[in-house]
């Protein structure tokens, strides 16, 4: 595998995932007092990757040496979850699509209107492309089970 991405004339190194393993080996080298640059190099990956890393772990309360117990998936919970966010729980206020719906098939009415409502109810609500896109992909989910 080339370790550029050459596809479309791009000669920028090809991102690669950060594993869970190389988390736990930045730990480990930070632990034992190795620079966050010899630890770039060692693992061969950039500087501020390691930084910002290191910096979610400390955040997170965690250092070497880990929890014997801590699974890659709780340390990936830990290491990069939104905070002040619950997860499952929407941002935004989710417009009710039903009644909007059947308003939407009166004369005259028209999305932009619908949407100058639901942010004079909902200030925070969806701007307006976020909430004609809702609408579209809600409306693609309906023919697609045979709904018009």
């Amino acid at each position: 595998m080339c370790p550029f991405d050459i596809h479309e004339g791009n000669l920028m190194p090809a991102k690669r995932k950060l594993t869970m393993r190389h988390i736990r080996q930045m730990l480990r080298l930070a632990g034992s007092g190795t620079s966050s640059r010899e630890i770039a190099v060692i693992l061969g990956i950039a500087r501020s990757t390691v930084q910002d890393n290191l910096k979610r772990a400390a955040m997170a309360g965690l250092s070497w040496p880990l929890a014997s117990d801590l699974t890659d998936d709780v340390l990936e919970a830990k290491l990069f979850v939104h905070p002040g966010v619950k997860q499952g729980q929407r941002l935004r206020q989710e417009p009710d699509w039903g009644p909007l719906s059947i308003e939407l098939k009166k004369p005259g009415v028209t999305l932009l209107i619908l949407w100058e409502e639901y942010r004079s109810i909902h200030p925070d609500g969806y701007g307006y492309s976020r909430y004609v896109a809702a609408k579209f992909m809600l409306r693609q989910q309906g023919m697609s089970q045979g709904f018009r």
